[in-house]
């Protein structure tokens, strides 16, 4: 699991380090910087499989992105994330990586770091570093060959050394899904897709492998979304034209009758999507769900939480919310809240502060009664 990023200048965030469980709920009000926090989950996947440039590109550019001191200048942005229990040979791995935007518009990598503790003790690590101003070569060290890359190209992606490979797998199958109703409704061109996009503009393609491949695994699709959803019987991937759609078959009086997506509500649409993304197989390392309440009724936040609370078993979950009926589940202790809020001109996530703990723990509130009082509050910082 990732159990703590620390992020330097990435959007909202001037300098914050943000320890994780799992499942975790970021809970905050609109504006805070939740999305800022699961974008730059999103960022580092995609700098795992995309070129920097392009990563930054998708964001509006090193600009957009880096964040706003002050005095209205731009510095060098910084990750660090580490793991824990990446596989039976490694018990924690630590990836640092520092980028810096140029003035003639090229992107550098200042630093990148990873170190591996291995469940015998040792450990293995690599480090480059960019060349100073008197020095042409990136410098290098650690338990490597160093790979061809350029002042703008990552290494972990080249590196092909198998005892990284765990590493480069957990931060490149990291998703973030903002799932979007609008994009269900549309037919889309059948692919083998077998991986749910972050709109979930994919879901047929998705749902249709795992009918394939797991029908157990779609029957309980239908289940969960008929305890969500009265009325649904079933749901399923349909092709028309050359194309895939969503087709659903709802109970009607004296019998059945099928349903295009575009006759769908948002909320059908909406849980349909997160229970596509919680059994599409292979599992994401880490799944995010932005916001599962919108459009949602309060009656359906319950399976959608089981759901993802069985999903943190094959992947760590983090959920985005401001609701007070998702966090009114009682399984939600202290430990699965972290609070958002702005401060400054920048985004703290905190912890809970003992009293919120101590009420917890002692079952005087639960969490959505305190959000409902106003009354979850973070730790103080000394």
């Amino acid at each position: 699991m990732l159990y703590r990023l620390q992020l330097d200048n990435y959007r909202s965030f001037r300098s914050e380090s943000i320890k994780l469980d799992n499942p975790t709920f970021l809970v905050g009000q609109n504006g805070v910087g939740k999305s800022n926090f699961t974008d730059a989950i999103s960022f580092i996947s995609e700098a795992m499989v995309l070129p920097l440039t392009a990563a930054f590109r998708l964001r509006g550019g090193f600009e957009s992105v880096a964040h706003r001191h002050a005095k209205g200048r731009y510095s060098a942005i910084g990750f660090q994330l580490v793991l824990h229990d990446l596989d039976d040979l490694a018990t924690q791995a630590t990836y640092d990586l520092v980028l810096r935007g140029r003035r003639d518009y090229r992107l550098e990598v200042l630093l990148e770091r990873c170190s591996i503790r291995e469940c015998g003790g040792g450990t293995t690590t690599f480090k480059r570093q960019a060349p100073t101003n008197s020095e042409r070569e990136t410098r290098w060290s650690g338990d490597i060959d160093p790979p061809k890359v350029t002042r703008s190209t990552l290494a972990l992606p080249l590196i092909g050394d198998p005892r990284f490979e765990p590493v480069f797998d957990f931060l490149s199958n990291m998703r973030v899904y903002r799932i979007d109703p609008s994009t269900l409704r549309s037919d889309h061109e059948q692919y083998g897709d077998m991986e749910l996009e972050e709109d979930g503009r994919n879901a047929a393609s998705v749902l249709r492998h795992i009918r394939k491949d797991s029908p157990d695994d779609w029957e309980e699709i239908c289940e969960l979304l008929a305890s969500a959803v009265p009325g649904v019987a079933k749901v399923q991937a349909r092709r028309r034209n050359g194309e895939l759609n969503l087709e659903f078959l709802l109970k009607l009086r004296g019998g059945k009758a099928r349903f295009d997506a575009s006759d769908m509500s948002d909320g059908t649409l909406r849980a349909l999507g997160i229970l596509v993304a919680a059994y599409q197989s292979p599992a994401p390392s880490l799944m995010v769900i932005e916001e599962p309440e919108a459009s949602v009724h309060p009656g359906a936040l319950g399976v959608i939480l089981d759901v993802l609370r069985d999903a943190s078993r094959s992947s760590q979950v983090l959920v985005t919310t401001h609701s007070p009926e998702i966090l009114d589940a009682k399984w939600i202790g202290d430990r699965h809240l972290r609070l958002v809020s702005w401060d400054e001109g920048a985004t703290r996530i905190d912890e809970m502060a003992p009293s919120v703990k101590r009420a917890m723990a002692k079952h005087l509130f639960g969490a959505g009664e305190l959000l409902r009082s106003n009354a979850l509050d973070g730790a103080e910082r000394t």
